[in-house]
């Protein structure tokens, strides 16, 4: 009798229990289908790797530059604010989502352009809607051949597959366009006018990459004076690692000569928005990054000469210094905290054997030399002799290099020694803006000598000038919307307070340069070059 009424007990705490579960699925299921399917955020560095067939492990290829040239054959053409590390992941990247233009994929990031938003004003003035030339065949860095599909294989190779091969891929609807990195679409869409256009929907997904992307590779870069470093991600996409040297309250010894100033990896963030703010769209994009030097740098490099710099400090950080000319040694060793360093990464453009660039030296570049004084610094009327020697004694390249010069002195910028050029448009194209990293050192004191390119031809373009004076107004005050571009970057905020104060006093000066050659001139259309027409 006692055994037959445990197992009674048995089955009835069984069917008790079964009924519970069936209870708890069933609310389960009414939830799921009650409420509404949210976007939640993923880590896209996996799935992105997964997506396009890398395996989590697999090293780069050796042939890295080989595969460059193979991906675009069918083309023609010739440690300050570590104490908010918290922040870049979970607030810095979604603000990029209201980028202009672009359709807004976060309630929070669509709220904050809509409202009450500067920089959303601004790229909406009419100034920042001049339309530029018509861009022909002839006028783009590549021309894409439509029928040409790529993608990795699925097996995680490091080829590249095209044509019949692809479609078996592939999604079907896919365009060849929409199966190139974003990294490619990029260097795709550079034509003899801009390096991007105004609007550009892939710019907000190029600084995410940038942000975001798992590094497979860390080599050092060659050339220059400082460390800097080359960084691989699965995509074959590459940027540009500046670390962090100063923190951000810092400024430049008054005692410091410019050739030996540190270089910035906040100054190259900041480099970009301000670019951009001008509408000169002539800087790569560039966004912040707090990398993990054991993990992203360390265990992964190939750099032999790299990675015997490693060590352990006597804190128990991380530290390497590399090999350059400059500041590379144990007493300016890069120092995570313990393993984490704050840093800038640009992105590249096209390798040269695609893409070929032309140096220019720079008319106004410093003499480099501790007494020396270059030509332009003795002879006042130095511009005459320029405008006289080719290339900028035809065409707006003078008036490109005014650009420069006056973006350089918003900067602080005294290390502008040469520039570039995309050599498939001759002349007739944009300069380069890049290297900027020994902008943004100091606010308390302005180097009026930047400007002597604008202050002795007294030339400028009239949509500069405009845009300037546009920028000194209240509504879009050159501060305000520069804090505002910066605010969306994972190292927020990536300027001081003070050097955003400076640009205000700096753009005042700029303006009272042009006002000065206005009251000198017989006629104004000779100091302010029209270039808009009757677009203003």
């Amino acid at each position: 009798m006692q055994w037959r009424l445990q197992m009674f007990l048995q089955r009835k705490l069984k069917i008790s229990f079964l009924f519970l579960l069936f209870m708890a699925l069933l609310v389960h299921l009414v939830v799921d289908f009650a409420l509404p399917t949210t976007h939640r955020s993923c880590g896209c560095n996996t799935k992105a790797s997964k997506a396009v067939g890398v395996l989590s492990g697999s090293p780069m290829p050796a042939g890295l530059k080989k595969l460059s040239l193979r991906i675009l054959q069918d083309f023609s053409g010739s440690n300050g604010s570590l104490e908010k590390s918290s922040q870049p992941e979970r607030a810095g990247l979604h603000a990029r989502a209201g980028e202009p233009g672009v359709q807004q994929q976060h309630g929070e990031a669509n709220a904050g352009w809509s409202k009450g938003s500067k920089l959303a004003a601004l790229f909406k003035h009419p100034l920042y809607n001049i339309p530029v030339p018509e861009v022909t065949e002839k006028d783009k860095l590549f021309v894409v051949n439509p029928m040409e599909k790529f993608s990795l294989h699925s097996s995680g190779s490091d080829e590249w597959v095209s044509s019949s091969k692809a479609e078996a891929l592939l999604p079907t609807g896919k365009t060849a366009y929409d199966t190139y990195p974003t990294w490619l679409k990029f260097h795709i869409g550079i034509n003899r006018y801009e390096l991007y256009p105004r609007r550009d929907p892939l710019l907000p997904a190029l600084l995410r990459d940038l942000a975001t992307q798992r590094i497979v590779s860390s080599v050092q870069k060659s050339g220059g004076t400082q460390l800097k470093l080359i960084m691989t991600f699965p995509n074959y996409g590459q940027a540009l690692f500046k670390p962090m040297k100063q923190t951000r309250d810092q400024e430049t010894p008054i005692d410091f000569f410019y050739f030996s100033d540190f270089e910035r990896h906040n100054a190259e963030i900041a480099a970009f928005h301000l670019d951009r703010i001008l509408d000169f769209r002539r800087i790569p994009p560039v966004s912040g990054r707090l990398v993990n030097i054991t993990k992203e740098i360390r265990d992964i490099t190939t750099d032999k000469k790299l990675a015997k710099t490693f060590f352990i400090s006597p804190a128990g950080n991380v530290c390497f210094y590399g090999e350059c000319s400059y500041y590379c040694s144990t007493e300016h060793a890069l120092c995570g905290k313990p393993d984490r360093l704050e840093g800038s990464m640009a992105a590249l453009l096209p390798d040269k054997t695609l893409a070929k660039r032309r140096s220019w030296r720079s008319p106004w570049r410093r003499s480099y030399h501790k007494s020396k004084k270059a030509e332009w610094e003795l002879n006042p009327n130095y511009c005459a002799q320029v405008r006289e020697t080719p290339p900028y004694d035809r065409g707006h390249r003078l008036l490109d290099l005014i650009d420069m010069a006056i973006l350089d002195f918003l900067m602080g910028n005294m290390d502008r020694h040469h520039y570039e050029t995309f050599e498939k448009f001759g002349n007739d194209t944009f300069l380069l803006h890049l290297d900027n990293g020994r902008g943004f050192g100091t606010h308390s004191r302005d180097e009026l000598s930047i400007l002597a390119p604008l202050q002795q031809c007294c030339s400028i373009k009239k949509s500069t000038y405009l845009r300037l004076q546009l920028l000194a107004t209240e509504p879009y005050r050159l501060s305000d919307v520069l804090r505002e571009a910066l605010a969306a970057d994972p190292l927020a905020p990536v300027l001081a307070e003070p050097h955003l104060q400076a640009l205000d006093r700096r753009l005042g000066k700029v303006l009272l340069a042009v006002r000065h050659c206005l009251a000198r001139a017989a006629h104004q259309e000779k100091v302010l070059v029209d270039d808009v027409g009757s677009w203003v």
